[in-house]
């Protein structure tokens, strides 16, 4: 085990994925009211998981096969998250509006849950681009550990969806001023550029 590259895995797992999105605000109104909360975490991180595993392990046979596509991916990934990045910003400058959920999601039976869970999960593009392309790219960076880094990256995920599942009480307040949001906005957008040059760098 590679410590650094663990390390390393964890750090850009965590960066992709703390943008709030349509599977993040679902895990905050499962948490905010603390209903079915520890299924919806586990559907999200083992989901990670998966699609970490076929990131890391496939991604380089792929760009074996397709030696175009691996240049491709960084390039189109550095743009992506270059974008991103830069909205974060904008959104950190000029943003006047706090974090919030719809509101308590009404009661559901744990079957709907998991089935919703699922679908937000496995029906969002972004999640792909996220897990089997951005990690798949980044962890060729690290020949011979990506077993490392994938292990960061799942404990990464691991950890951001059961904090965010179970301290969605706590944090609901924080977000709810428009400063502690642009703060946030701000890291993201710092992280993002960071990770673009990152990939733009190792091309």
């Amino acid at each position: 085990m590679n410590f650094s590259v663990f390390l390393a895995g964890l750090a850009t797992l965590l960066s992709l994925i703390v943008a709030i999105g349509a599977q993040n605000a679902f895990v905050l109104r499962q948490g905010f009211p603390d209903e079915h909360v520890l299924a919806v975490v586990l559907i999200c991180a083992l989901s990670d998981a998966v699609l970490i595993t076929v990131g890391v392990t496939s991604f380089g046979g792929i760009v074996i096969r397709a030696p175009w596509l691996d240049p491709v991916l960084r390039w189109g990934g550095a743009c992506f998250l270059a974008w991103y990045g830069a909205t974060s910003f904008r959104s950190a400058l000029r943003s006047t509006e706090a974090l919030t959920a719809a509101g308590p999601a009404e009661k559901a039976a744990l079957k709907e849950i998991v089935l919703t869970c699922l679908a937000i999960t496995w029906l969002n593009p972004h999640v792909y681009l996220d897990t089997v392309f951005l990690m798949g790219a980044i962890s060729t960076q690290f020949p011979g550990s990506g077993a490392s880094f994938a292990a960061g990256a799942m404990m990464g995920s691991f950890v951001f969806f059961f904090a965010l599942g179970y301290g969605a009480k706590r944090l609901k307040p924080i977000f709810a001023k428009p400063s502690a949001w642009r703060t946030f906005e701000a890291i993201i957008g710092l992280v993002m550029l960071s990770i673009s040059f990152r990939l733009v760098a190792g091309a």
